[in-house]
């Protein structure tokens, strides 16, 4: 179970209720008001609590597993304990996810303002807005119903924020439209000025940067990633993006909605990405790139030129992922041959 210090469980939650949430079938249960008290993976479960079974190098804790429910693909409902409750679903992941929520909701501001926050008198807060310590909102902000701004985050003037969000602690903010229900992770920076200069032998003069971050609803950016202003057009976030831990995102760049975007990653200015693009760890984008609808790269890829709609692409540079492997195919025989 979650430790209590941290996490507050709501429920517990009926076999009827918890299909209904998640859409799952449900197998092996006579009594549709029999309830869970918890979510918890299959080898600290015990027949109070739900998990789920998606992978089958898991196979042996799903045979072995006391857990009261368990959601799992039908091809593996055969394989289950003899009294285990099952919610048969093509994804038990998600399913799981649903249902993990249900416990375990995002919590939403409380309303307090805390004596040692700073809070500009022309800044809007809405209803249940809560500013812990330190904090700093600045001149002419908006931000939405129960948003949570945690210590030592500060809010640039004019920056406005949707509703239920929450503001990691020591983030910054500036330049920015901030959509509903985004997570914004510790130590985040978005908006500042984008790396932006005329180069010249007399030195280099910079370009001002006076675009803005524009972030949809239910997106989130991971601790110490960095999110650039535009130059002039704005930096634009799509709905349902996610953003890892440790990512670069340069000014003007333009992603679509549902993109995944994984640790330490670098995308260059003015790069456009459709919906659902991967970029997986430590790949390396170049600017003025288009990336295509449902694109993936491989991670420590270095793509330097544009990527086609549903393309999955790997190496520096990035290449078609089935021509990338050929290519450390033949490598690997070439240096089996010197040898």
């Amino acid at each position: 179970m979650a430790d209590s210090r941290f996490f507050s469980r709501k429920g517990p939650f009926s076999v009827a209720q918890i299909a209904e949430l998640t859409g799952a079938d449900v197998v092996n249960a006579p009594d549709r008001d029999r309830v869970f008290d918890d979510v918890s993976p299959l080898q600290n479960a015990d027949s109070t609590i739900l998990s789920f079974f998606d992978n089958r190098k898991y196979i042996d804790a799903f045979i072995n597993s006391k857990a009261g429910a368990c959601f799992v693909r039908p091809e593996f409902a055969d394989r289950a304990p003899k009294d285990m409750v099952l919610f048969t679903t093509n994804d038990p992941y998600r399913a799981y996810a649903k249902a993990a929520t249900a416990f375990y909701p995002f919590e939403t501001g409380n309303g307090s303002i805390s004596e040692f926050a700073v809070v500009d008198p022309s800044a809007k807060l809405g209803k249940g807005v809560q500013v812990d310590a330190g904090a700093v909102i600045g001149a002419n902000c908006e931000i939405g119903d129960g948003t949570i701004i945690e210590a030592n985050a500060v809010i640039g003037k004019g920056v406005v924020i949707g509703a239920g969000c929450r503001i990691g602690a020591n983030a910054s903010i500036s330049h920015s439209l901030i959509g509903n229900l985004c997570l914004i992770y510790p130590g985040a920076r978005i908006g500042q000025d984008g790396f932006g200069f005329a180069m010249g032998p007399q030195g280099h003069v910079k370009v001002p940067q006076l675009g803005r971050v524009v972030i949809g609803n239910d997106v989130e950016v991971g601790s110490n990633s960095t999110i650039d202003r535009g130059a002039g057009p704005d930096t634009v976030i799509g709905n349902g993006c996610r953003i890892d831990n440790l990512v670069q995102i340069g000014h003007n760049v333009e992603m679509g909605m549902g993109c995944v975007i994984v640790s330490q990653v670098g995308i260059s200015g003015s790069t456009k990405l459709g919906n659902f693009v991967v970029l997986a760890g430590q790949a390396g984008i170049t600017g003025h790139l288009e990336i295509g609808d449902g694109a993936k790269v491989a991670a420590q890829s270095g793509v330097m030129k544009n990527i086609g709609p549903g393309e999955t692409v790997g190496g520096s540079p990035a290449v078609p992922v089935m021509e990338y492997h050929k290519q450390t195919v033949a490598l690997s025989r070439l240096i089996r041959k010197k040898k």
